[in-house]
């Protein structure tokens, strides 16, 4: 009995039912001040749909294909809407128009990079592609003109990516017809051109150094493209603390690292700073010269090597790797386009030489259905998030600095005010009434403004070399019916994820 006579266990019916109404009244209190704060925050952005606490618009997209459910919230909100990705608002920029005003016409108060979790944790802006400020305006600046020079120097990055389709044509000739899943011979000799830019040598298709970077540069893309990356980006603490397939991210870029710090040691050890064999040479010398100076610029040290080169491996191969996969997919749902590339690559190059890039303007048609490969790919379709770098008017609202933005690239690649039937393959689209090749500038599959993809240049010229290389080689018959093939991604996140296949390579 407690005091007065009343029993305890009444006593404890009375401490329970108030210990409820006091965390009922907290998260009451909590959703009310959650939601004033959110309708503050909405009253000063563009419009969208009402998001809950902590959750934000969590219920209103597909986290394994973002791009159809932002289309979808783009119907009703108009081409520039605000989302919140979990708790935080941000804003989505849909179709050319809204993306071109944003990334071109104010180029510089979207400069900023947002953080993004599942690279953000790892390479924590020692790195060109999630840094900001200085840092990354040097790097990027050292990187593009590193990447520049080796185009012109006594082996270019031509030559590099000719030598390479040779090894690859010869692999796959070993394949004498039999089905062949062509992922990894495309993530293989994808990377090797990078890695002869970046370590100064391709690698053996058999060394266990390139298929440990090629695996894990797969695997990140894979998870980074599942409703794995996109929970992560939106809850990182809450997932680092949950087991899952996010978890094997960091193991994969722990892979990379060991291969690649192994590489600098040697590096270090057989410098020539008056012949630098590749990026990491240059990047040696610049840090060498940097460290000489009174004034030092501080973007130039071990861990900001490490990072750059992450970026370029990662950007580097799986973004050219993916696309190669979705062109041969989308030439074996269309053989007649395949067939009318090869009647042109026989007669500008013909079979005796690898087609080069001063083939080009003697092949407007291969040319043109490599540009719609690019552009119904989407293999970016969100391209990485910016930030706005200060407070900036845009169509008539006022953005404060830091908010995240999110340009659908998807959406201006497959802009019907662009593009007829922009969900269709199409190589018309790059030709005009007279079959001459005809550029556009909605076709911007490796973003566009300040933060456009440094390899650019270097990725559509391994897009064109190895497509025509092996249209010229060989031809693709799938087996299944071409009815049947279809170019839905089976995920949609940080990229484009095509279904796996298998095809019967047979020589020409």
């Amino acid at each position: 009995m407690g005091g007065d006579g009343i029993p305890s266990q009444t006593y404890w019916t009375m401490d329970w039912i108030s210990t409820l109404i006091l965390l009922v009244m907290f998260c009451a209190t909590y959703i009310i001040l959650c939601y004033m704060k959110i309708y503050k925050e909405k009253s000063k952005l563009p419009p969208g749909p009402t998001p809950l606490p902590f959750i934000g618009n969590l219920l209103q997209i597909d986290t394994n294909n973002m791009v159809t459910s932002l289309n979808k919230l783009k119907e009703i909100y108009g081409p520039v809407f605000t989302l919140y990705f979990g708790p935080k608002p941000g804003l989505v920029l849909c179709g050319y128009d809204a993306v071109k005003e944003a990334l071109i016409d104010q180029a510089d108060d979207f400069a900023g990079r947002a953080i993004y979790p599942v690279f953000s944790h790892y390479v924590k802006e020692h790195d060109m592609a999630f840094s900001n400020g200085e840092h990354w305006r040097s790097v990027r600046r050292f990187s593009v003109l590193t990447l520049r020079n080796f185009g012109m120097g006594k082996r270019s990055i031509e030559e590099r990516i000719q030598e390479e389709v040779s090894f690859l044509v010869a692999e796959l000739t070993k394949t004498k017809g039999s089905p062949t899943a062509l992922t990894s011979y495309f993530s293989l000799a994808v990377a090797n051109v990078i890695s002869s830019v970046v370590y100064g040598s391709r690698f053996d298709y058999k060394d266990e150094r390139l298929k440990i970077i090629t695996d894990s540069l797969n695997s990140n893309y894979h998870i980074m493209s599942s409703m794995w990356g996109t929970f992560y980006n939106m809850y990182p603490a809450l997932l680092d603390l949950l087991p899952g397939p996010h978890k094997q991210i960091y193991r994969n870029f722990e892979a990379i690292t060991k291969i690649t710090t192994e590489s600098i040691r040697y590096h270090k050890k057989t410098l020539d700073p008056n012949c630098p064999r590749d990026y990491i040479d240059c990047f040696l010398i610049k840090m060498k010269r940097e460290q000489d100076k009174e004034s030092p610029d501080p973007a130039f040290y071990d861990d900001s090597l490490l990072m750059c080169i992450q970026d370029l491996l990662f950007g580097g191969t799986e973004s050219v790797s993916t696309t190669l996969r979705y062109g041969i997919l989308s030439l074996m749902k269309h053989p007649e386009i395949a067939a009318r590339m090869q009647e042109e690559l026989d007669e500008a190059v013909g079979r005796n030489r690898l087609p080069s890039m001063e083939d080009r303007s003697k092949m407007p048609y291969v040319d043109a259905t490599i540009h719609e490969i690019m552009r119904i790919t989407a293999i970016i379709p969100l391209s990485l998030p910016r930030v706005t770098t200060r407070e900036t008017l845009y169509r008539g609202y006022k953005l404060p600095k830091g908010i995240v933005v999110t340009p659908s690239l998807a959406s201006v690649l497959w802009d019907p005010s662009r593009f007829e039937e922009p969900l269709k393959f199409k190589p018309q689209n790059f030709l005009d009434e007279s079959g001459c090749f005809k550029p556009d500038d909605a076709l911007m599959p490796f973003a566009v403004g300040r933060r456009i993809c440094p390899g650019e240049t270097l990725a559509r010229m391994e897009l064109f070399i190895f497509i025509t290389s092996l249209l010229q080689n060989f031809t693709f018959k799938p087996l299944i019916a071409k009815e049947e093939i279809t170019l839905e991604p089976i995920s949609s996140g940080l990229g484009s994820v095509p279904m796996e296949y298998e095809c019967c390579i047979t020589p020409r």
